[in-house]
């Protein structure tokens, strides 16, 4: 029998199997010698009829080969490039190349954003040169800021929070749970978020070779972020000072024996020896509740006032008459110091209209039975940044949102 000579030397035939991104899959047959560009026209003409009209097509799309990820040479054949029988081929359009912008365009967005770009300081000099000098007196402008209905409000708000304060330990005290409710107010008391330290961010630093109590102050003094407390850490390795405790901050004590006394107080008269009695110890311990919240100062602004010269007990007096804003502070501190200290401790005067409207009101007199308000207010007393969450809460929201608006309304008349 004769054979074609062709046939006794060709090449083995491999079946692919061969997808295109758009899910398309069929199979091609085709001898281990084509090219791989020869295979990509079969496969353009299975998915694509008509496509090689255009001769970029082919260059357009490359063939990957699926286990191997490798895109495959257009030049080399099938065998050449290790395809196998069986392998999957993946068809793809190539990505269109970036274009490089025109210089045109490239200096017209230069210019744009020279346009929009802020003056420097020798600019500034240059166009204020001929404006006449003025001096601006602190004081004044301090005090016309207080002018302002908000600040106002923040301003009177300390001294409306110390006298409601007192109603509200007398109404409590009143009240025949008063044990139960003071045993609730002591433990919301007792939770402070602030002492607490994030567990997480404290293993990472200890992980890393740092020493614990070193990582916790870090960790305080850069709001519990952990690459700032690294690298506070590593800044202050050789400080002297690195392991002092920070300002302004109280050593940990056991737990208040006044409030574990009280306690004791609240629960030992017996309605028989006399309900007053019991009343004014319960009174009492209200009184050593606040005691127990203490202010704390930024310890970032109290070494910031700190390394102006400034001693640190008139720096943190500074910060709790400003709220811990360290600006202010500072302004305090240069100027006449007012209010002093002491003034933060002084309530409204309680015959004004003012005073009695709030009392008048129906939802703060609710309010002021709850011993969740009574804890609102002393953490606003104490730390008046934390107004805005207890403006949100749900049960002194409203309590607060009435007094603001009592306050408004008799400023306006």
């Amino acid at each position: 029998m004769f054979v074609q000579e062709e046939k006794i030397f060709a090449g083995k035939v491999l079946r692919l199997h061969v997808c295109t991104m758009e899910g398309a899959e069929w199979l091609e047959e085709v001898p281990e010698d084509t090219t791989v560009e020869k295979l990509k026209e079969r496969c353009l003409k299975h998915c694509l009829p008509g496509s090689l009209e255009d001769p970029k097509t082919v260059t357009h799309h490359k063939l990957i080969h699926a286990t191997s990820e490798k895109v495959l040479t257009d030049t080399k054949t099938v065998l050449e490039e290790n395809i196998q029988d069986r392998d999957v081929l993946l068809l793809v359009k190539k990505r269109a190349p970036t274009l490089l912008p025109k210089m045109s365009d490239v200096v017209a967005e230069e210019k744009r954003k020279q346009e929009q770009k802020a003056p420097d300081k020798d600019a500034i000099l240059k166009a204020t040169a001929n404006l006449p000098a003025r001096s601006v007196d602190r004081s004044v402008s301090h005090h016309n800021m207080r002018d302002f209905p908000f600040l106002q409000f923040q301003t009177e708000l300390r001294k409306i929070l110390v006298s409601l304060i007192e109603v509200a330990q007398k109404l409590l005290a009143l009240n025949p749970d008063a044990v139960e409710l003071f045993k609730k107010a002591n433990a919301m008391l007792d939770e402070d978020e602030e002492d607490r330290v994030d567990e997480i961010a404290l293993r990472q630093l200890t992980e890393m070779g740092f020493p614990e109590s070193r990582a916790v102050k870090a960790l305080r003094l850069n709001h519990m972020s952990v690459t700032q407390a690294m690298e506070w850490l590593i800044e202050h390795a050789d400080d002297p000072s690195v392991d002092a405790p920070l300002p302004g901050s109280a050593p940990a004590e056991a737990p208040a024996e006044g409030a574990a006394s009280s306690a004791e107080a609240a629960a030992g008269p017996s309605s028989e020896e006399g309900g007053e009695e019991a009343k004014d110890e319960l009174t009492e311990i209200f009184k050593k509740i606040r005691r127990k919240r203490e202010f704390r100062p930024d310890p970032r602004a109290v070494i910031a006032l700190m390394e102006m010269g400034f001693d640190e007990k008139e720096v943190v007096d500074a910060l709790r008459v400003n709220n811990n804003q360290q600006n202010a502070a500072c302004e305090w501190l240069l100027g006449d110091r007012k209010p002093s200290p002491e003034d933060l401790d002084k309530g409204i005067d309680t015959n004004s209209p003012l005073f009695q409207a709030i009392l008048e009101n129906p939802v703060v007199q609710l309010g002021l039975t709850n011993p969740k308000t009574l804890l609102a207010f002393e953490d606003m007393l104490e730390n008046p940044l934390n107004s805005t969450q207890w403006m949100n809460d749900p049960e002194t929201g409203p309590v607060m949102l009435q007094i603001s608006r009592i306050f408004q309304t008799l400023n306006r008349t």
